[in-house]
């Protein structure tokens, strides 16, 4: 009797040979046990932030459904079982995940191959849909596949999530080579290793893949192509978000560029595997020890890789026509410059994807709940994790207070806003008839420091005793002898003071001060009396404020 794991290869090479009669691409990738998971988890997510405003699930709820939902869709549910809770747009927010990265799952490929063997002599015995979902579950054990998270013989042990994690890296830099739609590669590889593209950028970037209808691999190219060959009229707005990250996207796209250049380049599907594989490692393990658990986990994936590279190699040649891969050549690329650059990486293509639909047979992590975590290993510097949740999760904004993306933008309005200061140039000798546009705040503050500030500016009138009677009839004397006097004298140089007792001060007094003082009928030093208040107060009759010397000449006049 043929083994699960030889039957589980045969469906999918039928699949990839016959699949261009079912779907319109012939680079459709397949997720796995692990992938599916992952993407259930992320359906659940979305479902949940409609409702609940929360994009956020336990992993325990993402098991419980897994199962319901495997049940479901390999149509092996009971017919009086009780759905679970929005299902219907859980599966529906899955679908559309798989449809707009290109991509199909297992349950998709096994029927698929059951429709496609109808015209096909396939001696062998099926897949059932109940041994698939045993081995989703990873209820069965099938030691045909190569498990990856198996250990290898090196004295050097790695983590149990590291390697794993690693090896999707790997799996995920490979898959964009052959299929650029696959967001969760995408996803998985931004910020790995670190770019300086954390939960941020990957939130910008996914609402412009959204608004442009594509891919996050082919939002990130357009971005960076229209940052370096686009004019004024065709490059990205400068209120664009992604502008932000311009050096980590462009490293990105420079580093998936290089590879591809390797993959049209080098003839050889060896030879070229070896070579992308080795870049992938030296970008993973670089800034990293050797004693470091992912350099060894690196290590190790590498050499299983290349080895993997090889047998697939030696296996299609070994075919007469290539009909023994079961898989169809790639179209050769458009901007291809002479033959060997057309045809040099469609060997290596179908390599590469003999090797995917390989890593998606392989048995489900013994451990979903870590798979499920938000506690997974950082690769890729500071921001960098492998959990897809927590990538496409929203950054949190803070209640309470201002939030930083919104403080940016009006803080720098205001700085436009603010009047710049004019550089003053050099003045010539006549610089003390310029009038200068701003008083420095030093002249205008007599006083150096705050200490010598003056606590009152208009201080409170001494308190006076009133007059004694004779005091008073004395002061009357006097004011009618200034006033005759100063009838008789107008033309004089000093207001007339006929009281020869008067200080020698006084007599030198200010003119016009000593005028006012005497038409108000009063000392120039006397403080000013308070209003009148009450039935007796006598409204005074308003004066014209008079202008300088208006005071004298009126006098002059009247004589």
């Amino acid at each position: 009797m043929e083994a699960l794991g030889d039957r589980l290869k045969r469906m999918v090479k039928v699949f990839r040979r016959e699949c261009h009669r079912v779907l319109p691409s012939e680079r459709t990738t397949i997720h796995g046990a692990d992938g599916m998971l992952m993407l259930l988890q992320l359906a659940m997510a979305e479902v949940g932030k409609q409702h609940a405003g929360e994009f956020k699930v336990a992993p325990s709820d993402v098991l419980v459904a897994w199962k319901h939902f495997l049940l479901d869709k390999l149509h092996l549910q009971p017919p009086n079982s009780v759905r679970l809770d929005n299902y219907d747009l859980i599966l529906e927010a899955y679908e559309s995940s798989l449809k707009r990265s290109n991509t199909v799952d297992l349950v998709d490929v096994l029927f698929m191959y059951n429709q496609l063997r109808l015209g096909h002599s396939d001696p062998g015995e099926p897949v059932s849909p109940f041994q698939l979902f045993e081995f989703l579950l990873g209820d069965t054990d099938v030691s045909e596949l190569p498990d990856p998270s198996t250990p290898s013989r090196k004295s050097r042990a790695c983590s149990s999530q590291v390697k794993p994690a690693v090896r999707r890296l790997f799996r995920s830099y490979l898959t964009l080579l052959v299929n650029a739609r696959n967001d969760v590669a995408a996803a998985l590889t931004l910020d790995v290793p670190g770019r300086g593209l954390g939960r941020e950028a990957f939130t910008h970037l996914k609402h412009a893949a959204r608004h442009g209808d594509t891919s996050l691999f082919l939002a990130a190219t357009s971005f960076v192509r229209a940052i370096q060959l686009g004019g004024k009229g065709y490059a990205p707005a400068g209120a664009d978000p992604l502008r932000r990250h311009v050096k980590g996207l462009s490293d990105f796209v420079q580093f998936l560029d290089g590879l591809q250049d390797v993959l049209g380049e080098v003839p050889d599907p060896s030879a070229c595997g070896a070579r992308l594989v080795t870049a992938i490692r030296a970008a993973l393990v670089k800034g990293r020890g050797g004693e470091d658990v992912v350099h060894a986990a690196a290590e190790e994936t590498t050499k299983e890789l290349k080895e993997r590279i090889c047998l697939l190699h030696g296996l299609q040649t070994r075919g007469a026509d290539g009909s023994a891969s079961g898989i169809s050549p790639a179209r050769p690329k458009a901007y291809a410059v002479n033959h060997c650059t057309a045809y040099g990486g469609r060997d290596t293509v179908k390599v590469l994807m003999a090797l995917l639909d390989e890593e998606a047979l392989a048995p489900p992590c013994l451990n979903q709940a870590d798979l499920l975590s938000e506690d997974q290993p950082v690769l890729g510097g500071g921001e960098g994790t492998c959990c897809l949740l927590a990538l496409f999760r929203s950054p949190e904004v803070s209640a309470g207070r201002s939030p930083e993306p919104l403080r940016k933008p009006v803080q720098s309005r205001l700085d436009l806003l603010k009047p710049k200061a004019k550089e003053r140039g050099i003045r010539s000798q006549f610089a003390c008839t310029y009038k200068d546009e701003e008083m420095p705040l030093s002249r205008v503050l007599e006083f150096p420091s705050g200490s010598q500030v003056p606590t009152c500016i208009h201080p409170a009138p001494k308190h006076q005793t009133p007059p004694a009677p004779e005091e008073e009839g004395r002061s009357d004397g006097e004011e009618t002898t200034r006033a005759k006097s100063a009838a008789l004298c107008p033309r004089s140089g000093n207001v007339g003071h006929v009281d020869s007792a008067a200080p020698r001060g006084r007599r030198r007094g200010n003119k016009r001060k000593q005028a006012d003082s005497d038409r108000r009928g009063g000392s120039e030093n006397e403080p000013p009396g308070k209003k009148a208040t009450g039935a007796n107060a006598v409204k005074a009759p308003r004066r014209k404020k008079l202008i300088a010397g208006q005071g004298k000449l009126t006098s002059f006049f009247r004589l």
